[in-house]
């Protein structure tokens, strides 16, 4: 008992993250996050991929990549303006980004990827 409170003791806490502090002008910053959380907004959840495929159509002059877009956006979700939330199916996790006010369950069904019928990764290796 006294090993498992000494154990207990020593465990370090999770690190605090500083908050996100921006470069870019804030007009600049408005602009970005604005059109962020309209492709959010309009094309319901959606994986980082799928934001950065959306928002390179909208064609933003100051977003340089996809590096900073995820910066922006983690700098949203500090500010309450997107979530985050978790799809599971089955095994399988996929990270989703939505507005604060929309409710996950009533969000469109993402499309599933296609899959063995064995339910394996890798599809299986012809026989030589």
């Amino acid at each position: 008992m006294f090993a498992t409170a000494a154990r207990w003791a020593a465990k370090k806490g999770k690190p605090k993250m500083a908050p996100i502090e921006l470069t870019t002008p804030p007009e600049q910053t408005q602009s970005i996050t604005r059109a962020i959380f309209d492709v959010v907004r309009e094309h319901g959840p959606l994986t980082i991929s799928d934001v950065w495929d959306h928002v390179k159509d909208v064609g933003l002059r100051g977003l340089t990549s996809k590096r900073q877009m995820k910066i922006m956006m983690r700098w949203m979700r500090e500010r309450q303006k997107l979530r985050l939330i978790c799809d599971h199916d089955g095994p399988h996790k996929q990270f989703l980004y939505t507005t604060w006010f929309t409710n996950p369950k009533n969000a469109p069904p993402r499309p599933k990827p296609e899959r063995n019928p064995r339910g394996d990764h890798h599809l299986p290796h012809p026989k030589p």
